[in-house]
């Protein structure tokens, strides 16, 4: 297991990270450790198009019925 030391952390944020431990019935170490995995953990969840995809077979499936607009356009000038 790795071990990490976070200074300078505000007594504003310690004091809340200690009520929201007893709110949990965690230690503050147990909370912190739970709040870090919890975060990394939702930056590998399903995509957007995986979930439409779960949601869409939830339901019965859906038919889309999309139009392509082939109108030209004039290009943006960015001077």
């Amino acid at each position: 297991m790795s071990t990490i030391i976070v200074r300078n952390l505000p007594d504003e944020t310690h004091r809340a990270l200690k009520a929201r431990a007893a709110a949990h019935g965690n230690s503050t170490e147990a909370e912190v450790r739970a709040i870090l995995n919890e975060s990394v953990s939702e930056a590998t969840e399903e995509g957007f198009g995986t979930r439409l995809a779960r949601i869409s077979a939830e339901v019965g499936g859906f038919d889309l019925d999309i139009t392509r607009d082939h109108t030209a356009r004039e290009p943006i000038d960015f001077s």
